[in-house]
């Protein structure tokens, strides 16, 4: 009786061994996803790249020296490297600039700040770089792109009123007859001493704070070829 007991044991274990055995079966194995294609990143003929050099010399106007050292294409934007000449210790920025193809002319644009050069000891004007930004759509025509930097301006001319423009501004009115007398206080800040008994305060005010005493004015036109 022993002996058969422990028979039957051994063969229902081995039964159980066998239908538990990790090799009976791969069915039950986890599988590796399938290997999903590749594909090249696909970049839009519509949205060139181009670079070209200024076909036109650097120009001095109201005394600024100004040059386009390149102007390039990225997608949809058109950039130009814009230098200058630094009038005085200003504070100087592009006040406005355009871009031109075809007989279109872009006014919108934006600008970041390249390299600022400050004047040297010797006398020698500092220079200012910023590189403008232009949209332009994927099917204009740059064959013959035209940089305009049409006038220049101090960023913050407050506090140079009394230092820089008040004698340039009294020089001007008195070429030209117009008896207006300015002064600063001891805050700098610039008053009007006098004026004609016939002119306002506010028309006097009016000369006094004209742009043309502020803004320098162009045009400084740049000629490139950026077509394809």
């Amino acid at each position: 009786m022993p002996y058969r007991f422990y028979l039957f044991l051994l063969t229902l274990l081995l039964s159980t061994m066998a239908c538990t055995s990790p090799f009976s079966s791969n069915q039950d194995q986890p599988q590796a996803p399938p290997a999903l294609p590749t594909t090249t990143p696909f970049i839009a003929p519509s949205y060139p790249t181009s670079e070209a050099e200024s076909i036109s010399p650097s120009q001095v106007v109201s005394g600024i020296d100004v040059r386009v050292e390149r102007a390039w294409q990225d997608g949809k934007q058109v950039y130009a490297d814009v230098c200058f000449s630094l009038p005085d210790m200003s504070d100087w920025t592009i006040w406005k600039a355009s871009l031109k193809y075809s007989d279109i002319v872009l006014e919108e644009y934006g600008t970041t700040l390249l390299r600022l050069d400050a004047s040297t000891e010797d006398g020698q004007p500092g220079t200012r770089c910023d590189t403008l930004e232009f949209y332009v759509p994927p099917d204009a025509n740059l064959s013959t792109v035209i940089v305009s930097i049409d006038s220049f301006a101090p960023s913050s001319y407050e506090r140079d009123y009394c230092i820089i423009y008040m004698p340039k501004i009294q020089q001007a009115f008195e070429e030209r007859g117009i008896a207006i007398t300015l002064t600063c206080t001891d805050e700098s800040v610039l008053q009007i001493i006098s004026k004609p008994e016939t002119m306002s305060q506010d028309e006097a005010e009016q000369l006094v704070y004209s742009d043309e005493f502020f803004t320098l004015k162009g045009p400084w036109e740049f000629t490139f070829n950026l077509a394809q």
